[in-house]
């Protein structure tokens, strides 16, 4: 019988390499030979526990920044999917029940059972393959598979859906930044360089990337992908700046990708009369945050949450991804194999002095 090496998250800290057998493939199913998993920054919050919507279903194979190869497809998945055995494909973090009122409506990240890759449904039954932490995922019929180039570098196709596809949406889709508009991002990390990539694409006048002192090798890598100009915050005052570079315009939308309640506070003050802030980062479902309202509704804020992607934000993000347009690889910093998964997280989560990452993957 064949089986497929797994990282199990048996409960917060506590990771065990574990084996499965592989499912068998029925007509409308298929199976994923993992090349390359991402680390997420909600990876490195399983991982420590982190409080969510809803609890854990451990035992949980984590992974769902997916890039691989078709092992094996069944008939009906094949022509539902465009993909024979051989393809290189990504695949999207949700897929949903295809029952609740918001699958039914076409919203299958919201679903209301919650089905997602490598966070939301346990492996402890068949077909186990729930996560790329494995050298094998499984595809159940409502996967929302994509099939990618050959050419493209696992280190891009890996970044498509939940750091390429996730910003378009944020930015673009969400936000609607057009053409002309001033766009600040708070936080230079994988999901910050990607909004800047989006917002360089749909036309942004004015890119401006806030972060720290210790994100030198950041700030660069967004000029790279289009940012016009970068703050250190620990050495002046956002707020200041922006206000001195936009004229006293302000930004038209803020996106915060800190993660840190404090960046939410300060979007508040960065963005202009009528303006839009996007709140993609997850900053703790027990925690509060002191927001003064008041001057949301003197500005006339529009406030806004955003949430993973969808196949809407990920097919332009396959082909910007494959137009080479943008060398997405040099976000990936750092290069783990699966048994080293741990120590990937911990890396992730700056855990380990000396370590500076951008992007971590890890490859099964």
């Amino acid at each position: 019988m064949k089986t497929s090496r797994a990282i199990v998250l048996e409960a917060p800290g506590k990771m065990v390499l574990k084996e499965f057998p592989l499912p068998a493939i029925g007509p409308e199913e298929g199976l994923l030979k993992v090349e390359m998993v991402g680390v997420c920054g909600s990876d490195v919050g399983m991982y420590r526990g982190k409080a969510t919507r809803a609890p854990r279903p451990y035992p949980i194979i984590m992974g769902h920044e997916i890039f691989g190869t078709i092992v094996e497809i069944g008939e009906e998945a094949s022509k539902r999917w465009n993909l024979k055995e051989g393809d290189r494909a990504i695949v999207e973090y949700a897929f949903g029940c295809g029952e609740c009122y918001d699958c039914k409506q076409g919203k299958y990240i919201h679903c209301e059972a919650m089905f997602t890759y490598g966070s939301m449904i346990s492996c402890k039954d068949p077909p186990h393959l729930w996560g790329a932490y494995s050298e094998y995922l499984y595809l159940p019929p409502r996967a929302m598979v994509h099939k990618v180039s050959d050419h493209l570098p696992p280190e891009a196709g890996v970044l498509i859906c939940a750091v390429l596809g996730n910003a378009i949406r944020w930015v673009q889709m969400i936000g609607g930044v057009s053409q002309g508009d001033i766009v600040v991002i708070q936080g230079p990390g994988q999901q910050g360089l990607a909004g800047v990539i989006a917002a360089r694409e749909a036309g942004a006048k004015k890119v401006i990337v806030t972060g720290m002192t210790r994100d030198q090798i950041r700030f660069e890598l967004a000029k790279t992908f289009g940012a016009d100009e970068v703050v250190d915050i620990e050495k002046d005052d956002p707020v200041a700046r922006v206000r001195e570079i936009t004229g006293g315009r302000m930004a038209d939308l803020v996106m915060d990708v800190t993660g840190n309640p404090k960046g939410a506070i300060t979007a508040i003050d960065l963005v202009k009369k009528k303006g839009t802030v996007i709140l993609p980062g997850l900053y703790g479902m027990d925690r509060e945050i002191p927001l003064v309202l008041d001057k949301i509704v003197y500005k006339e804020v529009r406030v806004q949450g955003a949430f993973s992607h969808d196949f809407r934000s990920v097919l332009p993000a396959i082909r910007l991804a494959e137009s080479g347009k943008y060398p997405l690889e040099k976000m990936v910093t750092h290069r783990f194999p699966l048994k080293e998964a741990e120590k990937a997280i911990r890396v992730a989560g700056g855990e380990i002095e000396g370590e500076d990452p951008i992007k971590v993957v890890i490859i099964p």
